[in-house]
Formats: structure tokens, sequence, C-alpha cells
């Protein structure tokens, strides 16, 4: 094989592979939980199709290192050894080790470290734990052996199941010095009557060194209703077994276990790393041929009309056909979106560990409920949406959530509620993180934000607003400083990276009873439902999902405020107003109030009028990165090309209104 070739397969195994560490860790978190005793299986199973893959696939370190781990699953699901928390945890590391192992392999780095090194050890090691030394000897007597013989010979319809024998062969040679003698008693006499698609060769195979018949047996496992297999030991180990060596009461500093918060560590770096795949249901590939389909006849039909003169009869088919291929092209656009939207379950399934590993840190009690998994949002949304989810997770736990003996005292259970919910509305996703714990602490907010200059007091400020302090860069209330930040650290970070994505983020704080952060995001950033406004001679497109209204105004309508700023009333509200001519420098806009439009829009949780020349029509716009084929301008998230060919901008209201806001103060 090619290393290309290779290389792409490598590239299929790691994505599969990190899949099935995701289910072993959600398997050992269902089991620490007191799960069924079945999850063992589905963990012995994702770690022996990883074992088996590495082999296969060119990675003998990590072959090798998850054949301890398969050991001492084995033993678990054998019933010799008792599942305790001891051995989830050792597991539990041991998925974070093979993650970071497939990092390494990805970046063509060595894969094992000192810290590989250390677990591989920590593995072995367990295995000698838990039974007596006599025990132990009995079972080796059994079940280890210095040399075998395994005759395995595979049925003929074997390969039809996608199971290479060759492969299991060479997973073999990880125990062992292999010698291995084909059988021919099953070949065809003529080569005509040979059948490609079954297997007619069986082997006898000589194995030394020392190697448990577990251990042999497990390459088998998948296979072994596929063939006809015996393994008999050839020199049998009878000298008595070293005792047990005991467990390292902690690890050496060198080769320290990952931090408690393994689970934040790993959602983090999963938030920033876009994945190259995505996997698609049969029945969307199927929901595209058919839409294809229709294309070319609608096509076929159109081609008639190169030739020929077009009459009154003709000109009715040619807009027949005109809308058909309207409306396939509308419906093929939505079902190649269709294909980019994913599950959010692959972003809250993130979370278990990092609530585990730090509520444990913290000494918390903390119950995570998960709710809406299967709501689905664009991949691109999905891949940048994990960074903001992390901190707000870790700042709920830490500074939201209280202490058992906190939670007594105001009257609460020990263990508080931690919820990630996602559901759709019209156009948009929304993502509540919401806990049961202390909420925002009002006189403490204003303090600091009195005490920074933010603000000269706190009175006639609603809750709302002063929530929404705690998004000032660097703004905490926190007495002491943990590592898990205060709560406030970072949220002008989780701000940003939410408005970047086009959406927004408000706070519901009830002091005492809990907080619920709401992040609202558009489906897609690749396709926008939009108006397109006249300024001027420009061209501009207004989201559809950011406007509530347009309407005209007399000349009287506005008002003139201190600060050079102006004024209308909208449905017994005051709300300022933004000329998209003032704000991009347009020429030849209309200036009376009474000669244009007013679009009431909300963005970053404030609505605002934005004035324009006039609508022109909703379209659907392509958005191009403008940042990517010119560079970042504020209030503008992107670009798009209309039908005439001509280029406008798409606007971002939130970042229209930040950008304004900034005006008036400087």
């Amino acid at each position: 094989m090619s290393k290309a070739a290779l290389a792409q397969f490598q590239q299929v195994f790691i994505e599969e592979s990190l899949e099935g560490l995701d289910t072993m860790e959600s398997s050992l978190l269902e089991l620490d939980n007191g799960g069924d005793a079945e999850l063992v299986h589905t963990i012995f199973r994702a770690a022996h199709s990883i074992k088996g893959g590495a082999a296969t696939f060119g990675f003998p370190e990590m072959s090798s290192f998850t054949h301890e781990a398969e050991s001492l699953l084995d033993e678990v699901r054998s019933g010799k050894r008792a599942i305790d928390g001891a051995i989830i945890e050792l597991l539990l590391r041991t998925v974070d080790c093979l993650r970071a192992m497939f990092a390494r392999a990805q970046a063509g780095e060595p894969l094992n470290d000192t810290v590989a090194e250390a677990l591989r050890n920590e593995l072995a090691a367990a295995m000698g734990r838990g039974a007596p030394a006599g025990a132990v000897q009995a079972r080796r007597n059994v079940d280890q052996a210095d040399a075998w013989t395994i005759r395995f010979r595979p049925y003929a319809g074997m390969l039809a199941s996608g199971n290479d024998p060759l492969r299991l062969i060479r997973e073999l040679g990880g125990l062992g010095e292999l010698t291995v003698t084909p059988e021919f008693d099953r070949l065809p006499a003529t080569l005509a009557a040979l059948e490609p698609g079954e297997c007619h060769l069986g082997w006898t195979i000589e194995l030394k060194g020392p190697a448990r018949r577990a251990d042999i047996s497990g390459v088998f496992d998948w296979v072994e209703d596929e063939c006809d297999l015996s393994i008999d030991a050839r020199h049998v180990v009878t000298e008595a077994a070293p005792p047990p060596a005991a467990a390292p009461a902690a690890p050496a500093p060198a080769a320290a276990a990952p931090v408690a918060d393994a689970g934040a560590a790993r959602a983090q770096r999963e938030a920033s790393a876009e994945s190259s795949s995505v996997r698609v249901s049969i029945d969307k590939i199927d929901g595209l041929i058919n839409l294809v389909g229709e294309l070319v006849i609608t096509q076929s039909m159109l081609d008639t009309f190169r030739e020929g003169e077009i009459d009154a009869a003709r000109l009715a088919v040619l807009e027949q056909g005109l809308a058909q291929l309207a409306r396939h092209t509308r419906e093929l656009q939505e079902s190649v979106m269709g294909i980019r939207m994913l599950p959010i379950a692959s972003v809250f399934n993130r979370f278990p560990r990092m609530v585990r590993d730090i509520s444990q840190k913290l000494g918390k009690q903390v119950k995570l409920e998960l709710v809406g998994e299967q709501t689905e949002l664009d991949k691109t949304v999905l891949e940048k949406i994990g960074d903001p989810m992390v901190h707000l997770v870790r700042n709920a736990i830490d500074h939201g959530l209280e202490t058992p003996d906190k939670r007594r005292a105001a009257g609460k259970g020990d263990t508080g509620t931690l919820t990630l919910a996602a559901s759709h509305r019209g156009g948009s996703i929304v993502v509540e993180v919401s806990d049961d714990g202390a909420g925002l602490n009002r006189d403490a907010i204003i303090g600091k934000a009195v005490q920074r200059g933010l603000i000269s007091s706190g009175e006639g400020m609603s809750d709302e607003a002063v929530a929404d302090l705690i998004f000032q860069p660097g703004f905490s209330t926190a007495a002491v400083t943990t590592d898990l930040s205060g709560r406030g650290v970072g949220m002008d970070v989780v701000r940003r990276n939410v408005a970047d994505l086009g959406g927004t983020v408000t706070i519901r704080s009830t002091q005492g009873k809990g907080s619920v952060f709401t992040i609202t995001l558009p489906l897609t950033l690749a396709i926008i439902d939009g108006l397109t406004a006249a300024v001027g001679e420009e061209r501009y497109i207004v989201p559809l999902v950011s406007i509530v209204e347009s309407v005209q105004l007399k000349g009287d309508a506005v008002r003139s405020v201190a600060g050079g700023g102006e004024l209308f009333r909208f449905r017994n509200e005051y709300l300022p107003v933004i000329r998209l001519h003032d704000a991009f420098g347009c020429q030849d806009a209309v200036r009376g109030i009474d000669e244009g439009l007013m679009v009431v829009v909300e963005g970053d949780g404030t609505r605002v009028g934005l004035f324009v020349d006039g609508l022109i029509g909703q379209q659907q716009a392509v958005v191009k990165s403008l940042e990517a084929n010119y560079r970042r301008v504020q209030g503008v998230s992107g670009a798009t090309i209309l039908a005439d060919g001509s280029v406008a901008l798409i606007v971002d209201i939130a970042g229209l209104v930040r950008l304004q806001a900034r005006r008036k103060a400087a």
C-alpha cells in the first residue's frame, strides 16, 4: 500500500477511533453513576477496535498501550475483577492519554511520552492487584504459556462481513514471534472454480513468547462465529509467578496523571478543532440524487428552446420550466445545507466528563441535565460554539452552584442542577446554560462596577442592565481568583465569540435561585435570508432574523439628544437611530426622516432603528467572507453577490450597535 493510501486510511481510522473514545468515556461515566454492567462490553469492544486498527494502520505503540487497557477490561467483563471507582478513574485517564496520542499522530509527532509510559505501568500494575498470590499463580498455570499453536480456518463467507484474516494474524504478531503455515486443502482444483469473494485458505500459527490465552482469543473475538479456531498451549509456564506489583501511591512528578479537569481540557481542545469530514445519512444522499435527477429533466426541457421561434404556447412552457428550475434549485440548496446540519449532541456530550472532574475538584455535587441534544445546526456554528459553552459551564459550577453545606443552609438539596438545553426558535437556535445556584449578586456587581468607574451608581438600573455588566472585559466579583476563574472572567470573550457567529448572549438571574445564560445563534453561516436595503448608490443586506419591523416616520418623529444622538418613539419606548449612510460613509443618500424608511432591528440584546433610503426586496444571500478576501470591517459580517453581479455588504447588527456606542463615547 502506498504512503498516500495508508495516510488516507489512517485519517479515517483516527476519526472513527476518536468516536470510539467518546463511547468509552460516556460509558465509563454511566458506570460511575451506577450504570448497567453491559456497558463494560461496550467499552471493551471500543478498546478492542482501537487496538486492532492501530496495529493494522501503523501505530504499534498505540496498539501496545491499548492492549494493557483491554486486558484489564477483559478481567472485568469475565467477572475476575469487580469494577470500582479506582478502575473507572484509571480508564478515564487512559481515554485522555489515547486522545493525546491521536493528536500527536495527526501532528506527525512520536506517540509515546512520559505520561503514556507512566499510565502503561499503572495499567500493568493494576493487573496484579486484587487477588492472592496463589490465585494469580493458578490462573497463570491455566491461562499463560511461553508457546502456543493456533489453528485458524475462516469460513468461506468471512470476507463478505468485512473481516480480514491477515489483519488478525498481524495483530497476533503483537503478542510474540510468529511462524505462519498456510493450509491449501480447501483451494479449488481449477482457477475457474476459484471464488474471489470467499476465503479458501486456513493457517497454522506458532506463537513464541509469554502470552495469555485470553489475549490470543481476544484477537478473534469478532470472528469467533465465522471460523474454526483452536488454541493449544505448547509450553505452559510453571515457575512461580512474581508477586503482584504494588500500585504506586502517586505517580512521579514527571509522569503525573492528567489534571482533574481533563474533561474541560478536552472540551476546549475540541471546541477549537475543526473536523475535516462529516457523516451524512443515506436518506439525505438519496434526496440529493433525486433532486439532481429533477434538475437534469428540467435542463433537458429548457434545452429545447435553443432553436426555433418562441410563440405564446412555447413561452408558457418556458415560464413553467424556469419556475421548476427555481424550485428545484431552492430545494437543492436546502438539501445541501441540510448535509451541514448536525445534532448539537456532539457538543453537549463533551460536558459530562468536564462536569464530573470540576465538581470533584471543588467538592460540589452536580447533576448535569441535557435537553434537546438532537437539535441540529450548521457544522461551522457547531464547531465554534463549544468554546463559549466551556466558559459558561465552568463558571456555573465554580461560582454559580454552591457547596453542599451552603445549599443546605439555603434550604436546598445537596446536589445542584446544571442544565444544557437547545431548541429552534424561528430562524435561530437557542442554547441555554442554566443552574439552580446562588445567582448573580446585584450589590457586589454594582460595587465592583462603581469601583472601576463603569457606572456612577446602580440607582434605577434594571436587573438585566446590572447583569450585563459582567460582560465588561476582565470584570469579576470574585474575592479570590481560582484556576477556574471567577464568574465574569472571560465573559467578554464569550460575548465576542458569539457575536462573531452573528449571535447574542443574554442573562436572567435571580439571587439565591440561579442563573440562565441564553445564546441565540443563526442556524447557518453559509446562506441567510435578508432584505436588500438601498443607501445612496450602495446596497446592503439586513439579516431577516434581526428585523423586528419597518416603519415610515414623519419628519418630526426623531428627536435629537445630548451627545449628538437621535431617538424615536416605537411602541411606547424610545429607540436610538443609526443612520446607515453615516455609519458607512455613503454618498447621495437621503437625509430627511420622512424621505426614507426606519427598519427596527435587534442586536446584542438592544433594539435600534436603522435608517435607510428604502427596501428593495427579500432575497437569500450566499455569505462570502470579507475578512478572507479583504479585511475585517466593523459592522459588516460578510458580503454577497447580487443578481446583477454587484457586491452588497451584509450588515452585522450587533457589531453596528457596538460601533455606534463607541462613537458616542468617543
